[in-house]
């Protein structure tokens, strides 16, 4: 068997085991579990990770039949991984069965063939299995906050593999590389591409002309859309993808972020754009700038449960604990931000959430607590669908659904009364 093809197997279930053991997310897995492998080999590896994790309830259904108990992680994964790539990705039965065994332990071999030549001699029919739903902890949430039909929409999106969505540095150049990347226009005026592969090999990576992004991720920085020489803070900013969009512009940006490791990405980022900002590395809790901003974009961290349709990983490693949490210390930071303007001056609140309490519960209990801040709604240029009656935005993963979905996101733009 090609050595790098197993070895991009055995990473991807060691990630996807640090995911379901550890409580992990594969942004954290990969880089540990990839170290010495060539660009080409860490991103297979994560397609892989993602790819199978994304379908894991649907390959438990098939898997059920054959178990007479649940295996440990590293077996289960395996297994995952094996029926994944076999009805997903098309790949050879028995170049994937082979891997599978060569990926256990000597002990587990035996099961894990024996389990996959059974269920795929029975040709299992992959397309009637039920499409893998959300977990307990998030269906129950989801379903409160937008509905049973809402839900089975939103899951419809997280089964399919998302496109690849990239912000220009320049938007007029949009037909250019629209057309040497094979990627369609967004309504934004972004980039979406359905196959991409290595990233870093694509036509315009390595001169900066554009950077990866979703489209959901992009609308706060639209929405604050400060004048060109204006001093902006983008808090919270790791991995800087805001940061760039608002240097594109013109601003003065501040970006800070308490993770070094993080900022390090934002800078390198900056470096292949060509785009300059200010980076530090502080917590917002307790840095004060020394003058105040005239726009702050706040980013706010937050569950993430927007973001499952490209990070299924979220499923297995988050159990909803800690969203009080999280929404008390989004409340701080708007707070804080609050206190950095000018008279005047702007401050667009987001997070990638789709829980009301991160979002907005959020705007409600900020604008009853903070007496000089306002609601601005937000303007013309956004999808109607987003709007809420209050003028905020509101995008669930279902939106732009037969295009390939869209991040959920919650955004809102504040003015501090002159």
């Amino acid at each position: 068997m090609e050595k790098a093809g197993l070895e991009a197997r055995v990473a991807a279930v060691r990630a996807m085991t640090l995911v379901t053991e550890e409580g992990q997310l594969l942004s954290e897995a990969l880089p540990a579990v990839t170290e010495g492998l060539d660009p080409g080999e860490r991103a297979r590896v994560g397609r892989l990770a993602t790819g199978a994790l994304r379908w894991a309830g649907r390959s438990d259904r098939l898997l059920g039949p054959h178990l007479r108990m649940k295996p440990e992680d590293p077996v289960l994964n395996a297994l995952r991984l094996a029926i994944y790539e076999i009805f997903v990705t098309g790949a050879p039965d028995h170049a994937v069965v082979d891997a599978a065994v060569t990926l256990v332990i000597r002990s587990k071999s035996g099961l894990v063939n024996g389990v996959m030549r059974n269920l795929l001699r029975r040709a299992p029919d992959w397309e009637a299995a039920p499409l893998p739903g959300v977990p307990k902890w998030l269906r129950k949430r989801l379903t409160r906050a937008w509905g049973k039909g809402a839900l089975a929409d939103m899951e419809a999106v997280f089964a399919a593999d998302p496109p690849l969505d990239l912000t220009l540095k320049d938007p007029g150049e949009a037909a250019h590389w629209a057309e040497r990347l094979g990627a369609e226009i967004r309504p934004d005026g972004g980039l979406r591409l359905r196959e991409a592969g290595q990233v870093s090999a694509l036509p315009g990576f390595d001169e900066g002309a554009w950077w990866v992004q979703d489209a959901g991720a992009a609308v706060a920085a639209r929405l604050l859309a400060p004048a060109p020489g204006a001093r902006v803070l983008d808090l919270c900013a790791a991995p800087g993808g805001k940061t760039m969009q608002l240097a594109a512009r013109g601003a003065q940006v501040t970006a800070l972020d308490v993770s070094k490791p993080r900022l390090e990405r934002v800078a390198e980022n900056l470096a292949r754009t060509g785009l300059q900002a200010e980076v530090v590395a502080a917590d917002a809790l307790k840095w004060t700038p020394e003058a105040p901003f005239e726009a702050i974009l706040l980013d706010a961290p937050c569950s993430a449960s927007g973001t499952l349709r490209r990070h299924p990983d979220l499923a297995h490693a988050r159990d909803g604990s800690g969203v009080a949490d999280l929404a008390k210390l989004q409340a701080d930071l708007i707070d804080r931000a609050a206190g950095w303007l000018v008279p005047g001056g702007a401050l667009v609140f987001c997070t990638c959430s789709l829980f009301p309490e991160e979002g907005e519960e959020q705007v409600a209990a900020a604008l009853a607590r903070i007496g000089d801040l306002e609601l601005v709604p937000a303007g013309d240029g956004f999808d109607p669908a987003w709007r809420t009656p209050e003028g905020c935005l509101r995008l669930r993963p279902d939106h732009w659904a037969d295009q390939g979905g869209i991040d959920g996101f919650f955004v809102a733009r504040f003015q501090k009364r002159p």
